[in-house]
């Protein structure tokens, strides 16, 4: 039994380091800051250094140029080691320097400065003291410092993300770090698994399997691996979707004869509707604030986009803009959505503004689908094709950063970003 389950354990490690997905730069912002990651000292006694993880994740942001440090000599250790000319002679605008020490007690001192070489000044320094598994998401949150001190918005290099796998007749659930890193398999199945979605406090996922031979919705706690069906109803169950303050679920149901809209708490009880048509309504997802729900709905004779206020039932017409507009997700700040819109036979990726309805195409497809926006609402990560084969994407909400996630050996679908860590 012994040998079995250490054969098992071995063969998932495998299949997650297969699916370990790889990030490629495939367009930045045209105003990208030229910034340097002088390596940390000490950091070359340690398998696994800091400042390379740093670097990394701040170019796959695409608003940052790294420039070359490593042939400054004396390397910069602390912000007082900083000479400005030269880093201007390298057209760097900001430096990043560092430091890695054992303690005593077997854990690790990480220090970090980030100098604004432009201004000469100090933008922030700070001391971890971690243990050697903590390196990598020490090192994200290193990156979101650098990357909210010099953009303003808040990084999301320590968030995680989901996706599903399939690779012939299986399929798993996995969960990443936001650059791909250290995948996890959540659920294996030989039958279709749909739509995760992450509770807003990073510790639950629902989803849809088809292990039941019919679609169920199943909410599955991370920390323990205990899951409930919570939505197993006659017909279809689908489209699950949390609120902001994770104590209720948006779900589509067919138990009552076509496809309808309803809102549950997370544990599957007191079931209600929310809408009721003659049309096929489906794929609901919260608004910021809770008190609405976006949603797909072919009620006025093509697949469009609607909001309905759960305070008082009214439903919104969103979308006008073309005859199929599909798979909405709110933008956390409640100021637009974005969805898919399919133009000419091509499938692509849009934002709208709720207040102007002013709509901008993010991507050209021909078939980019099931859109998952970032918690700071900068990156939008989806799911596209290349070569036949179903791979992950990511684009900014203006356009102009473009990123390919690509699995070896399997096809990549169904992605979801994970909330921030708290």
């Amino acid at each position: 039994m012994l040998r079995l389950f250490c054969a098992l354990a071995l063969l998932l490690v495998c299949l997650a380091a297969r699916a370990q997905l790889t990030i490629e730069i495939v367009g930045g912002a045209g105003t990208a800051v030229p910034i340097a990651i002088v390596p940390f000292q000490g950091e070359s006694n340690f398998p696994l250094g800091v400042s390379g993880i740093v670097a990394a994740d701040l170019a796959r942001s695409g608003m940052f140029r790294m420039i070359n440090a490593d042939s400054v000599v004396p390397r910069p250790v602390r912000a007082e080691d900083v000479h400005f000319d030269v880093w201007r002679g390298r057209n760097a605008d900001a430096v990043v320097v560092g430091s890695m020490q054992p303690l005593a007690d077997g854990r690790v001192e990480v220090r970090f400065a980030l100098v604004d070489v432009v201004k000469q000044q100090l933008l922030t320094a700070m001391t971890y003291a971690v243990t050697p598994a903590q390196f990598r998401a020490t090192a994200h949150k290193i990156a979101d410092v650098i990357y909210e001190k010099i953009t303003g918005d808040r990084g999301v290099f320590s968030t995680r993300i989901a996706y599903i796998t399939k690779a012939g007749t299986r399929y798993q659930l996995l969960v990443a770090d936001a650059d791909g890193a250290d995948p996890q398999v959540i659920v294996t199945s030989n039958e279709p698994l749909l739509s995760p979605r992450w509770s807003p406090d990073g510790t639950r996922i629902a989803y849809v399997s088809f292990e039941q031979k019919k679609p169920v919705v199943y909410v599955q706690n991370l920390g323990t691996g205990v899951r409930q069906a919570v939505a197993s109803f006659r017909g279809s169950n689908s489209s699950p979707a949390w609120s902001p303050d994770g104590r209720r679920l948006a779900v589509t149901l067919t138990k009552d004869g076509g496809s309808q809209l309803y809102v549950m708490n997370a544990d599957g009880s007191d079931l209600r509707r929310v809408a009721t048509s003659g049309a096929i309504d489906t794929e609901a997802h919260f608004t910021a604030d809770g008190g609405s729900l976006l949603f797909t709905s072919d009620r006025g004779g093509s697949p469009q986009i609607y909001r309905l206020n759960l305070g008082s039932g009214t439903v919104e017409r969103l979308t006008f803009d073309g005859s199929y507009n599909v798979s909405p997700r709110p933008l956390p700040d409640g100021k637009g959505f974005v969805f898919v819109r399919r133009d000419g036979g091509r499938f692509q990726i849009a934002i709208q503004d709720f207040a102007t309805r002013q709509m901008q195409i993010l991507t050209s497809g021909p078939v980019d689908e099931s859109p998952s926006v970032a918690p700071n609402g900068k990156l939008i990560l989806y799911a596209s094709d290349a070569g036949g084969r179903g791979i992950l994407a990511a684009v900014s909400s203006d356009g102009r950063v473009k990123q390919r996630l690509v699995s070896v050996g399997s096809d990549v679908r169904e992605p979801a970003w994970g909330p921030y860590a708290r």
